[in-house]
């Protein structure tokens, strides 16, 4: 009777253990699952991560989700199931919408407008566009009618040309400025601008309105070289980059980018160039070869090596950035005393410079003022940093340490704005050009393919130009549009935004900037 009841305790505990068993191995499968979500979460790519509800949900029951998952997953295709039906070919419909409002422009020769007694017309030549105003479209129609001499018949017809960006485009000046500002001024992606203007009625896409981007960015190449020589006509330009994504073809990864700004305080213009790499030679084509004078920017290496290059040694001088060497002190404020004391000092120095700017001091009395109050703060704080780094308080590995490492390695830069009171104290000028990108990389994520980041430079240069100007980008681009296609290289000097700005003055606007 006892080796009965053994038995059956032993299969008891035999049937427990299992039991136990498998609970261990469910409970296991479900954390590693969940360990592998949160992974996900955490360092895999955008297009990986899950959502926060989702997430929520997995951790609350991975049982249920489980099901779901089964339930929902896609069966396999049976052999003797139908095929998918071959595409139909798009009908062709109309270049534009029939249902617009036509408005019709007649465009006369300048021979027939001096003497229209002379001349007999005898036909004429219609282009249609898509003209834009807000809120709505229309048809802009172009009629350039055709005359014959009356006694000189046998001369050939004239006709006014036809001034556009390029012959048989669609997109009118006006429609063309609303897009690009809407893309580098408002940050809207291609595909969103694209159902904005199918709610108003016209299908346009996005291949369109890229090829718009590209031929109008070409157009513009003479303008911005002409921005450029303002930019660095005075000796002083200030220089941040900031990287953005861009696609490859082919196998539908990114690679970053690089969009350098340029930016010059004294005439309130700023200059984007784009490259694809971050190293020293893009500024040997950013910067011109004849340029002399300061570049202002933060500790980054390529700036050195671009200083000390031999045909440019001794013509630039590198200006430190006294913001970049703050946030270093600041992260490190909450783990020594030493660091709230620096920031102190540093504080004392803005108040002198925001003293300087509220009584629009020129360069020769910043430099004054400098000279004497800014001057022993720095000199203080170079004492404190010197005897940190010689006492080996803080570990070089350390935030404070690390702090101290950066400002004491930049310390000439940084004392060169005492000595000339046209540099600024700090790079943020500058930064605060590239900030509204930011916004940008947030919605449209990439800019396209590498020559994408070339056209994207040519409107971030145009609109920020406007911003600085106080200027309305949608009036410039339009009448940029409208006029560049009958200027000559003479005349490109007039249509620049800070010519723009002066010579139509009741135009001029504060225009608010999307993460400006």
């Amino acid at each position: 009777m006892s080796s009965v009841q053994n038995v059956a305790e032993l299969s008891g505990q035999l049937r427990q253990s299992r039991e136990e068993n498998d609970a261990l191995r469910l409970e296991n499968r479900l954390l590693r699952q969940k360990l592998d979500a949160l992974a996900r979460r955490i360092f895999g790519k955008s297009s990986e991560k899950l959502n926060a509800a989702q997430l929520e949900l997995l951790l609350d029951g991975m049982e249920e989700i489980a099901a779901v998952n089964a339930t929902a997953a896609p069966q396999p295709q049976s052999p003797q199931s139908p095929q998918t039906p071959a595409r139909k070919e798009r009908e062709r419909g109309p270049r534009l919408p029939e249902h617009l409002p036509i408005k019709e422009i007649i465009i006369e020769p300048q021979e027939v407008q001096a003497a229209p007694e002379q001349w007999r017309c005898i036909g004429e030549e219609v282009t249609e566009q898509l003209d834009y105003i807000p809120g709505s479209f229309r048809r802009l129609r172009l009629i350039r009618r055709k005359y014959v001499h009356r006694q000189e018949r046998h001369l050939p017809p004239v006709i006014a040309p036809l001034c556009t960006l390029q012959e048989r485009c669609l997109a009118a000046p006006s429609l063309l400025a609303h897009a690009f500002v809407s893309r580098y001024r408002d940050h809207l992606p291609w595909y969103r601008l694209q159902g904005i203007y199918a709610a108003l009625g016209v299908e346009i896409a996005r291949q369109n309105l890229c090829n718009w981007s590209g031929m109008a960015a070409g157009a513009c190449g003479l303008v911005l070289k002409e921005i450029g020589r303002g930019v660095f006509a005075d000796g002083y330009v200030q220089i941040d980059e900031t990287p953005i994504e861009y696609l490859v073809p082919g196998n539908g990864q990114t690679k970053t980018g690089y969009l350098w700004a340029v930016n010059n305080p004294q005439r309130s213009q700023v200059l984007f160039v784009w490259h694809t790499s971050r190293a020293a030679a893009c500024l040997e084509s950013i910067v011109p070869r004849e340029f002399e004078g300061v570049i202002q920017c933060d500790g980054y290496s390529a700036y050195d090596s671009f200083a000390a290059i031999a045909e440019r040694s001794g013509k630039i001088a590198l200006a430190g950035c006294w913001a970049h060497v703050r946030r270093g002190f600041f992260e490190a404020r909450e783990h020594t005393p030493d660091a709230a004391w620096v920031l102190t000092q540093i504080q004392a120095l803005y108040h002198i410079e925001e003293q300087l700017r509220q009584a629009r001091a020129g360069p020769g009395e910043r430099r004054t003022t400098r000279q004497n109050q800014s001057r022993p703060l720095i000199e203080s704080i170079e004492q404190q940093l010197q005897w940190l780094e010689a006492s080996h308080k803080h570990l070089p590995s350390s935030l404070m340490g690390q702090a101290t490492r950066y400002a004491l390695g930049q310390w000439e830069s940084l004392l060169l704005f005492l000595e000339d009171g046209r540099i600024e104290i700090d790079n943020n000028l500058c930064e605060n050009e590239i900030r509204p990108s930011a916004i940008g990389k947030k919605n449209w994520l990439f800019i396209g393919d590498a020559k994408a980041g070339d056209r994207a430079a040519v409107f971030y240069t145009l609109i920020g130009n406007c911003r600085r100007l106080q200027v309305d980008p949608q009036a410039y681009l339009q009448d940029l549009f409208t006029r560049l296609p009958t200027m000559t290289n003479h005349q490109i000097p007039e249509i620049t935004p800070a010519a723009w700005a002066k010579n139509q003055p009741q135009q001029t606007q504060p225009v608010p900037i999307i993460g400006a």
